[in-house]
């Protein structure tokens, strides 16, 4: 009698393990069994709660069988969740993290276990997951995209251990948005691209609390120096910041960033002199490239951050000219008070709340600055951080009177410039002015320059990629979006980069991909009223009408103001993008008046 064929069927199968298991076996036995126990009966009972079938477990890893794409996700965000809430209530020895893979496929019956591919990608992807997170098959996500608020971040076509898998992270608290290589392709992009470089907060050695402004201060200005450098990229400030106070692995900070180099070290502030060491590790190799120590009067600090970010260059790009070595020699103050109150600021403009009609931090920010040029009026950066902070009182709707506004912003604007006629911030904020004015050439006049003067910073890609949006380059316009967010990734404003790549699709008429973005936007800053304007018009363009009418009266209820179609334009600005936008709203119900 011929031997019948093996049973097979369709299942979604959640594969997961431990991080660094095999050392933490090493480390302590008894400890990491205990702990691995704990972590077992919380997943045990998830899955029994979200109808699932544990149907191996060898060691730490765990394989489950769901009948549900939906409840797989669930169950497995659910179980990275509370494994973060008891990591952050135990001791560090007690601590444990998982990986989580999650596919769906054909699998081979065999009594109460399973085999086959279906299960081998799902193995595949969870080694694929980073610490803390759940990966997707592609099929899963197309799946559960649809059916839950889960925000997701596509990772492409990725290569493990020969299997070629399209991967999509679910987007959890403490993972990251991180972009991977092709394993393909990796070494010819190590040797055909510059390397990235991330700079760390330094470390405040002070004992003072009320010295993190300064040690702050000291980062940013060692990222702003280096970012000017066209022969490698730098990762934003903001990114960098996410970091801060925390034990970090390196090889994880560079993975989480995509940079090669990673700069780390303190400052230690007693009276008048101040003690700044830095080191420069090729995490790749884990290897320490350099490391120096100055000890300087504080009289002396602009030139040891020019020293500091000199020699991390020199160590980065041998490279170096004596043209490109001008480029770090930026405008001081000649007045440490004055730079005190401009990096005080900074702090408050940075850590604002980004909330729509009132944003107290702003108003601080400006008050510090205001300061910073009443002690030293010739520090041309203090004035383009004025003209970024009006233009964020404009798309933050905190303004009563637009045209002064505007009128302040270019003032700030051309007054730095005067002051250095390369400050690639009020570059960039003139050509936000110009677009606002509807002068939309030299807007994108102003926005190819302050690319040019600085090309690490994500703003400035963020201001080109609007420039061509309000042009009607739509399809150019993803690039520097793109770009923007790559610089950025971890950037608290990550949510204006998303908007633009938003526009450019709204702009393309790829309304499914506009609203899949927006909602990731809507999800990472729910207060800004105008993403729901933007929600509401693309989903009057797809005709999803009842959801539409709710976006919209929330969006109206946010922009009181806003009766007819040239109050929108110059809430929103000028241009095609404008008549889409209106088009959509008026399909999704808006009757606005006539002028």
């Amino acid at each position: 009698m011929a031997e019948s064929s093996p049973r097979r069927k369709l299942a979604v199968i959640l594969a997961t393990d431990v991080v660094g298991y095999s050392t933490k076996m090493e480390e302590n036995e008894d400890q990491t069994l205990k702990n691995l126990k704990v972590c077992r009966n919380i997943i045990d009972g998830l899955v029994e709660e979200h109808h699932g079938r544990i149907f191996n477990t060898a060691g730490d890893s765990v394989l489950v069988e769901f009948q549900s794409a939906v409840e797989a996700v669930i169950c497995g965000s659910e179980f990275q969740n509370t494994i973060k809430e008891r990591n952050n209530s135990v001791p560090e020895e007690e601590q444990m993290e998982f990986r989580i893979g999650i596919n769906m496929g054909d699998v081979v019956i065999e009594g109460d276990n399973l085999y086959g591919e279906g299960v081998n990608v799902a193995a595949r992807l969870e080694a694929l997951a980073q610490s803390g997170g759940v990966c997707l098959s592609k099929n899963v996500h197309e799946i559960v995209n649809k059916k839950t608020d889960f925000q997701f971040h596509d990772l492409g076509e990725q290569t493990v251990k020969n299997t070629v898998v399209h991967a999509v992270d679910v987007t959890l608290d403490g993972t990251s948005q991180r972009k991977l290589s092709k394993p393909t392709t990796e070494q010819q992009s190590s040797t055909e691209k510059p390397p990235a470089i991330a700079v760390l907060p330094f470390v405040n050695m002070s004992g003072d609390s009320e010295q993190e402004y300064f040690v702050d201060g000291i980062t940013e200005d060692i990222i702003t120096n280096l970012s000017l450098w066209k022969t490698f990229p730098v990762i934003s400030r903001n990114s960098s910041f996410t970091f801060k106070d925390k034990s970090v692995n390196l090889k994880e900070v560079a993975k989480v960033l995509g940079v090669r180099y990673v700069v780390e070290g303190s400052v230690r502030k007693g009276g008048n002199k101040v003690r700044i060491t830095a080191q420069l590790i090729d995490a790749d190799a884990d290897h320490h490239l350099w490391s120096e120590r100055w000890d300087r009067s504080l009289e002396d600090i602009f030139e040891v951050q020019d020293e500091v970010s000199a020699s991390i260059a020199a160590k980065v790009a041998p490279s170096l000219s004596g043209y490109e070595q001008k480029r770090l020699e930026r405008n001081r103050p000649s007045n440490l008070s004055a730079w005190e109150e401009y990096l005080k600021g900074l702090r408050y403009l940075n850590e604002r709340g980004r909330t729509d009609h009132s944003d107290p931090d702003l108003e601080k920010a400006k008050q510090h600055f205001d300061k910073a040029v009443e002690i030293d009026p010739l520090f041309s950066e203090t004035y383009a951080m004025l003209a970024f902070c009006e233009l964020f009182e404009l798309t933050q709707q905190i303004t009563n009177d637009r045209e002064k506004t505007l009128n302040s912003m270019h003032d700030y604007s051309q007054k730095s410039l005067s002051l250095d006629s390369e400050n690639a911030l009020a570059l960039n904020t003139l050509s936000a002015f110009y677009s606002f004015e509807g002068k939309l050439d030299l807007g994108m006049d102003y926005a190819e320059q302050c690319v040019r003067c600085n090309p690490n910073y994500p703003f400035n890609h963020l201001r080109f990629g609007l420039s061509l949006n309000l042009l009607g380059f739509f399809e150019k316009s993803e690039e520097p979006f793109q770009k923007a967010i790559q610089l950025g990734p971890l950037d608290p404003e990550l949510s204006i980069f998303y908007t633009g790549l938003c526009l450019s699709y709204i702009g393309q008429k790829k309304f499914e991909k506009a609203l899949e973005v927006c909602n990731k936007t809507i999800n990472l800053v729910s207060t800004e009223g105008r993403l729901y304007g933007f929600k509401a018009a693309i989903l009057g363009h797809l005709g999803i009408l009842d959801e539409a009418e709710v976006i919209l009266n929330k969006y109206l209820e946010a922009r009181p103001n806003l009766k007819t179609k040239e109050d929108f334009r110059k809430l929103f600005l000028r241009g095609p993008l404008a008549d889409i936008m209106i088009d959509g709203l008026c399909k999704a119900g808006w009757q606005p008046e006539y002028s």
